[in-house]
């Protein structure tokens, strides 16, 4: 599956993380920072396959504004 690259962080270094891309499916894909097991045990009926990362809510918020300018 093709990604493409919405919003990266630009305080995270060049190759760094915390970014979102929009998969060729129409879902969004997050790059972030792992959780720690004991912030992961907080997450709710994580299925078999699922996992979470940590992201700043600009990143999203700014990613939501790039899929729904480029969508229009």
């Amino acid at each position: 599956m093709q990604l493409r690259k919405l919003c990266k962080d630009p305080e995270s270094n060049p190759g760094g993380c915390q970014t979102v891309y929009l998969a060729e499916n129409g879902m969004f894909a997050v790059q972030g920072l792992e959780m720690d097991a004991e912030t992961y045990a907080n997450m709710e009926n994580v299925l078999p396959g699922e996992s979470g990362v940590l992201i700043k809510p600009e990143i999203i918020l700014e990613a939501a504004r790039l899929y729904q300018e480029r969508s229009a």
